[in-house]
C-alpha cells in the first residue's frame, strides 16, 4: 500500500539509476542527464527547496566576501613560522659613554665614526618623511632619495618630492635626489616595478659617492631608525655586516602601538659590487627596540586612498566602499584594519590574540624628537588626535 501510494503522488526519492527507471518511466542508460535530474528531484519539497535557494548564494556570497579572512586564519595548517632572528640586546641612556655602550654590545669602539648613507624610495610621504631625515639628520652625512613618475602598480603619479623639494632646504647640501621613469605596465605583478625601483636605487647610491665600509640604511621612508641606534652602529667596531632592526610597529599614528615585529628595515657596512638594495631578510641578526615604523601614518584622507592604489599589496582593496573616506577616517579612529584582514600571523595563538581594533595607547614616551618639539604641526600623530584633513 506503500508503495502504491508514493508512485501515486509521483514520489521518487531513490537515488539509484534502477529505482528512478522504475518509478519515473525512464529508462537510465537512454535518460538525458536534465531528466535524470528531474526524476531525482522530484521528492525534495517545497521547503527543501526553498532552503537551498537561501544557502547556496548566501554561502557563495560569504566565501567571496570573507575567503581572504578564512584563508589567513587557517594560515597555520600550511604555512611554517619563518626561522626566528638572533636577537641582540640593545643598550642605550643618554648619560652612559659610547665606549661603554659599544662595550656592553662585545663591539669595540672606534676612533673616528663611520660615513652613513640613508636612502629611500619616495611615494608621497612628506610629513613621515619630515620627521626621518629630522631624526637622523645629526648623523647622516648623505641623504639619497629616488622618486618615480609611476606608482608600483603602474599608474602616473606627480613627482610629489620634487614639487614640494623647498620643504627640505635643511639636507639640500647632502641631498642627491634622483628621479625614474615609470614603465607603466598595467597588470604586472607591482613587485616586479618596486624591484625595478630598487636597483635603480643602487645606481644612485654610487653617484652619491658611497664607499666600502659606510653605512647604508636599508628602509622605507616610514621605517625610521632611532637616532641614538644610528649613532651606536657609526661609532662601534666589529659590528654585523647586515643587521636588521626590529622597530615598534604602530598603525595611523603613535597612538596605536601593534607590536614591536617591524624588522624589514636593515643597516649595512657598504661592499662594492656585493651590497644591494633590498627590503627582505637578509641576515639572522635583528637589534632590539631601534626605531619606529609608523604606517598609513598621514595627515590627508586622500593620502590613505591613494596609497591603498598605489603600493605593492593593492590587491588587498578588494572592494570599492574600502575606499570611502568617511569609512578611512571611522577606522583610523578605531585602529582597526582598512582591509577588513585578519593579523598576518603563523599560529592560531597570535592571530586570536590580535584580531579586532589595536587598543589605544596614550604613551608619548621615547618618540622622534621633532614630532614633540612641533607637536602642533604633527598632532595628527599623537595620542587624542584621530581626525584627519580630507585633502
Amino acid at each position: 500500500m506503500w508503495w502504491t501510494m508514493s508512485v501515486a503522488g509521483g514520489y521518487c526519492s531513490k537515488k539509484t539509476d534502477a529505482y528512478c527507471a522504475d518509478f519515473c518511466g525512464q529508462d537510465s542508460d537512454r535518460a538525458s542527464p536534465i531528466s535524470r535530474l528531474r526524476c531525482l528531484l522530484r521528492g525534495v519539497d517545497l521547503r527543501t527547496y526553498l532552503l537551498l535557494l537561501v544557502l547556496v548564494p548566501t554561502l557563495v556570497v560569504s566565501i567571496y566576501v570573507h575567503g581572504q579572512k578564512i584563508t589567513y586564519f587557517l594560515r597555520p595548517l600550511w604555512e611554517s613560522p619563518p626561522k626566528p632572528f638572533r636577537d641582540i640586546p640593545h643598550y642605550y641612556n643618554e648619560n652612559v659613554s659610547m665606549h661603554t655602550l659599544c662595550k656592553l654590545h662585545g663591539w669595540g669602539v672606534r676612533e673616528f665614526p663611520r660615513r652613513v648613507y640613508d636612502a629611500v624610495l619616495f611615494s608621497n610621504e612628506l610629513d613621515i618623511l619630515t620627521i626621518r631625515w629630522k631624526e637622523l639628520y645629526p648623523y647622516v652625512n648623505q641623504f639619497v632619495l629616488l622618486e618615480s613618475n609611476s606608482t608600483f602598480t603602474g599608474f602616473p603619479k606627480p613627482l610629489i618630492f620634487g614639487a614640494n623639494r623647498d620643504r627640505f632646504k635643511f639636507v639640500e647640501p647632502r641631498l642627491t635626489y634622483g628621479t625614474i621613469p615609470g614603465r607603466f605596465k598595467k597588470g604586472e605583478n607591482p613587485f616586479v616595478e618596486e624591484a625595478y625601483q630598487r636597483v635603480a636605487l643602487d645606481q644612485l647610491l654610487k653617484i652619491a659617492g658611497i664607499s666600502n665600509d659606510d653605512l647604508l640604511i636599508m628602509s622605507d621612508v616610514d621605517e625610521i631608525p632611532s637616532r641614538h641606534t644610528i649613532n651606536l652602529l657609526r661609532w662601534c667596531d666589529d659590528i654585523p655586516p647586515i643587521l636588521h632592526l626590529r622597530l615598534k610597529n604602530y598603525l595611523y599614528s603613535f597612538e596605536f602601538l601593534e607590536d614591536d615585529n617591524s624588522w624589514r628595515a636593515s643597516v649595512h657596512r657598504y661592499q662594492s659590487g656585493k651590497t644591494k638594495y633590498a627590503h627582505y631578510r637578509q641576515t639572522d641578526d635583528l637589534l632590539a627596540d631601534a626605531g619606529w615604523h609608523c604606517s598609513f601614518c598621514f595627515r590627508h584622507i586622500s593620502e590613505f586612498i591613494f596609497k591603498v592604489t598605489a603600493y605593492s599589496h593593492f590587491d588587498r582593496v578588494r572592494f570599492r566602499h574600502y575606499l570611502n573616506p568617511k569609512r578611512v577616517q571611522r577606522l583610523i579612529c578605531k585602529g582597526s584594519d582598512l582591509f577588513d584582514m585578519l593579523p598576518e600571523e603563523h599560529t592560531f595563538k597570535e592571530i586570536i590574540a590580535k584580531m579586532g581594533p589595536i587598543p589605544h595607547s596614550y604613551s608619548a614616551v621615547h618618540l622622534p624628537s621633532y614630532l614633540l618639539e612641533e607637536a602642533d604641526k604633527y598632532k595628527f600623530l599623537l595620542p587624542g588626535n584621530c581626525y584627519r584633513e580630507s585633502g
